[in-house]
């Protein structure tokens, strides 16, 4: 079992769409994630040099919001990102966080301090490994839709307008679950209706 963090997943679409995937072979999510993970290493050529002084190192990525975590095995060679419904334990280091706090960290769009400070990601293992992997990341300047996008020639426009309608229904789903989170909480608080 994984440590807990001090705030629950949040109340989100990823969670859940973790809820509704679950059923689904890790092989299927294992497939798609190979595509990506592969765009995303011919955009950004030696992203994992920077921890060739690292032996080995492998990262437990464990979004908390999803029924699985991802393993990256960072070797400089032969880098791999695999999906797991478990961990064995071996990993150099694990970072724990909401799936979309993950993201935001990977393409640089929010401070790991500031998330690790405030325990909406937790670190654990060799952190030297972790800032080495972090200060690889923020040299890359990844964008991973825009990564996955350019990379798929005359599909690329529908794609992006695609990812533009996923990305406003995805806010508006996300608003609606917040405020029935609210109201279930206020319910909840309140007691039940007479």
């Amino acid at each position: 079992m994984f440590p807990a963090l001090n705030n629950p997943p949040p109340f989100s679409p990823v969670l859940v769409a973790g809820i509704l995937v679950r059923p689904l072979p890790i092989t299927v999510i294992q497939s798609i994630l190979d595509a990506a993970f592969q765009r995303i290493l011919r955009h950004h050529n030696g992203l994992f040099e920077r921890l060739d002084c690292l032996e080995n190192p492998v990262f437990l990525i464990d979004p908390v919001d999803l029924p699985f975590v991802f393993v990256l095995d960072a070797n400089v060679e032969q880098p791999r990102l695999q999906v797991c419904s478990e961990t064995h334990g071996q990993e150099t280091a694990t970072i724990r966080g909401p799936l979309l706090i993950l993201i935001k960290l990977l393409e640089g769009r929010v401070d790991g301090d500031a998330m690790f400070f405030s325990r909406d990601l937790l670190i654990e293992g060799d952190t030297e490994a972790v800032v080495a992997l972090r200060n690889a990341i923020d040299d890359a300047d990844i964008d991973i839709a825009n990564d996955i996008i350019s990379s798929l020639g005359p599909f690329a426009r529908p794609a992006n307008f695609a990812h533009r309608f996923a990305s406003r229904f995805y806010n508006r789903l996300e608003g609606d679950l917040a405020l029935l989170h609210a109201a279930i909480s206020s319910a909840r608080q309140n007691g039940p209706l007479q």
